[in-house]
């Protein structure tokens, strides 16, 4: 399978790795900052953006399996990875298997307990049910700060804030992945993320204090499954450091990746 991606930048490369619905255009709002620095390349899980579906169960496991099969098919062994949400779980689980070189994971899945298993899948079903009711007047709310507001507050510290481009891609990518109920559905009913203390790099995993999603008491039990980890806190900020915190969120990564 050929997933889309993008280059940016120019220096040593940076896989970048989407959350749950997105895109490559989820990292937009970061990319000229780190392109500054490193060759970026930006890939489309599959079933999301330009990049076609697995075939069965969307499970983590296979999509990982997928990464590592383009990690190794374009000559990326050892990258430095960087992730989001789902895409955040991912490059922590290649971490874990020895897949890559230094590894920054913004808001991770796969640490919840209990009842925070059932809240994130209800609500995020809920959500995302009403952007494909929609779907169609996306470009029109994305230019609401009010219509943001409402949207996004489960996601975002101050959504009425974003840039409605943003808002507008992110919202139609979710929309638009077909894959994203059956994603979900392995989310909620697979095992927890495993950890390990021999990562192949620096980890550095990152939270919202806001984030109303992965709620942030899922960051030390994320911390405790990768104990080499930094973890650090985004103030001011919900389930998407890029967004809410975007210059914050370069200087993480940069800083994690360059030593």
């Amino acid at each position: 399978m050929d997933l889309n991606f993008e280059r940016h930048g120019a220096g040593q490369p940076l896989l970048l790795v989407h959350g749950l619905g997105g895109s490559v255009r989820s990292w937009d709002s970061i990319v000229p900052a780190l392109g500054r620095a490193r060759e970026l390349v930006l890939v489309d899980l599959p079933g999301h953006g330009q990049s076609p579906p697995l075939p069965g169960r969307q499970t983590i496991a296979a999509h990982a399996d997928a990464l590592e099969r383009f990690i190794d098919s374009n000559g990326l062994a050892g990258i430095d990875t960087v992730g989001s949400s789902v895409g955040a779980r991912l490059v922590l689980e290649l971490a874990r298997r020895g897949t890559g070189g230094h590894t920054v994971a913004y808001d991770p899945g796969g640490f919840w307990h209990g009842w925070e298993i059932a809240w994130f899948r209800s609500t995020l079903a809920a959500s995302v049910r009403l952007v494909r009711l929609l779907r169609r007047r996306i470009p029109a709310l994305s230019q609401s700060r009010a219509a943001r507001t409402a949207l996004l507050a489960q996601l975002s510290a101050h959504p009425g804030a974003l840039d409605p481009t943003l808002v507008r891609n992110e919202l139609t990518s979710i929309a638009e992945t077909d894959v994203f109920d059956g994603m979900l559905r392995e989310l909620a009913r697979g095992p927890l993320q495993e950890g390990t203390m021999a990562p192949p790099g620096r980890v550095t995993i990152g939270w919202g204090r806001k984030d109303r999603l992965l709620l942030p008491r899922q960051a030390q039990r994320a911390q405790a499954a990768f104990p080499t980890a930094h973890l650090h806190w985004f103030d001011r900020c919900g389930h998407f450091p890029q967004w809410d915190r975007p210059n914050e969120a370069a200087e993480v990564i940069l800083k994690t990746v360059q030593g």
